[in-house]
């Protein structure tokens, strides 16, 4: 082996070595392993929290509020804060019509691309940027659940916790219709179940299909007597 193919793998080394401890193994800990990450409410309650990423939307989350508003049915919003300061008002309808507004990210960024400094200023500077609106988050749920060496470390240090989910309609998908979207839901819901659905981002158009099978399915589950609750409502007595 000569010394530019010793140099090449040495850097794959370096590299491989790098995403390991940074990504790959505190990824593995937090979603399989840590306490401090939860994929569902406790049991007994016949309860169920329907969450929503990616928003707010100036197209779509009025929409989705409007069906929420309709069959009284609250939810937990998980923000992103660059999509949040061009939508004050439907943070201001969300607080109003009694959802919960949670952290999703600054600016829809893997954690896997995020810097240590970076990770640890993103909520700080996400609420600085929502002071007028009094926002104060509690909970958080990293875009499409990937963490770093810094995620968790700096939930905890802001006594955060994280919420990912139990049932995934893959609503963002370019060929998700309304129907199957429903009919996931309604196959997978039980009790203690965290439904995550997008109100924002996505394929093309996605959020309409999202938007039409909430009318679907949202009516079912009340039919089957589950009680549609905050992230805050169905921890309540917890620690968090």
């Amino acid at each position: 082996m000569n010394r530019f193919a010793k140099i090449g793998l040495g850097t794959l080394g370096v590299l491989a070595g790098t995403f390991l401890g940074y990504c790959a193994l505190p990824n593995l800990y937090a979603r399989n392993v840590s306490k401090r990450v939860r994929k569902t409410l406790p049991k007994g309650k016949n309860q169920v929290a329907l969450t929503f990423d990616d928003g707010p939307n100036a197209e779509y989350t009025g929409r989705v509020l409007d069906i929420l508003k309709k069959y009284q049915v609250k939810a937990t919003f998980f923000i992103v804060i660059k999509n949040a300061n061009q939508n004050l008002d439907l943070i201001e309808r969300m607080k109003e019509e009694g959802h919960e507004v949670a952290f999703h990210s600054y600016k829809h960024q893997s954690a896997w691309e995020l810097t240590p400094w970076e990770t640890l200023k993103e909520i700080p500077k996400g609420e600085e940027q929502l002071k007028a609106q009094n926002i104060k988050f509690s909970y958080v749920r990293p875009p499409w659940g990937t963490f770093n060496l810094f995620t968790l470390f700096g939930m905890l240090r802001r006594n955060l916790q994280v919420i990912l989910w139990s049932v995934e309609a893959y609503d963002w998908r370019k060929r998700q219709t309304k129907e199957k979207i429903a009919e996931i839901i309604l196959d997978r819901v039980e009790d203690g179940s965290i439904i995550v659905l997008h109100d924002s981002g996505g394929a093309k158009g996605a959020p309409e299909h999202t938007i039409g099978s909430l009318e679907l399915w949202i009516p079912e589950l009340l039919k089957e007597g589950y009680h549609f609750v905050t992230i805050s409502q169905g921890l309540k007595g917890e620690m968090v």
